[in-house]
């Protein structure tokens, strides 16, 4: 993310403004707020992926699926922040923030990890996201390899936690009833080609 100006000292409300007439997504933490940087072909495709996949098999089902311009409600961490893929089912609840309207009750949150901010959503990220009540579900996607992560609400202050590594694994969501697979996750993407290190011990042929 990249910092929208020298000034600190935002109020909720002037962000809420500056959100109403900005083209991109602002995000504001602490008086800070930050233009939200634009994604790469890979994140976009796996989004894409999800998004599809949980959208046809939830239809007619009560749920809705929905990608990273929605606003979700964070209780510490006001006022929102916009999750790559969101689903609820059921009763949908909003809150009004300014004028903008911001989801208070997700079930599911998924993020497509990427270099700059993978230790921001497996840390911070995921602990801000457990303040919301509802937050049940979280699914991490590794958008450089088959590597996705699903942590699943048991308690209050526990989580299971369960590695899906292979294109050949079905993940189920229980959040919203739902089975996808690694496979569909990943469709069409291509993974960068990992070089393999040389062989510490230099070979000499016999003459």
């Amino acid at each position: 993310m990249q910092n929208l100006a020298v000034r600190h000292n935002y109020t909720l409300e002037e962000y809420a403004e500056l959100e109403q007439n900005s083209e991109e997504r602002l995000e504001y933490f602490e008086g800070n707020v930050w233009s939200m940087v634009g994604a790469s072909d890979t994140h976009e495709d796996i989004v894409i992926n999800i998004a599809t996949e949980l959208k046809t098999k939830l239809r007619g089902r009560g749920c809705k699926v929905y990608g990273s311009n929605l606003r979700v409600k964070v209780p510490i961490y006001p006022p929102y922040r916009y999750p790559d893929i969101t689903a609820v089912c059921g009763d949908r609840i909003f809150e009004d923030f300014f004028g903008l309207r911001v989801l208070v009750n997700p079930l599911l949150i998924i993020e497509v990890l990427s270099p700059s901010k993978q230790s921001f959503d497996l840390n911070l990220n995921f602990t801000y996201y457990k303040s919301i009540e509802s937050f049940t579900e979280y699914l991490l996607i590794d958008q450089e390899k088959p590597h996705v992560v699903l942590y699943t609400k048991q308690s209050a202050d526990a989580w299971l936690q369960r590695e899906f590594n292979s294109l050949e694994d079905k993940i189920y969501l229980s959040s919203i009833d739902c089975e996808i697979s690694v496979a569909e996750i990943y469709l069409d993407v291509e993974f960068p080609k990992i070089e393999r290190p040389k062989h510490p011990f230099q070979v000499f042929d016999n003459e």
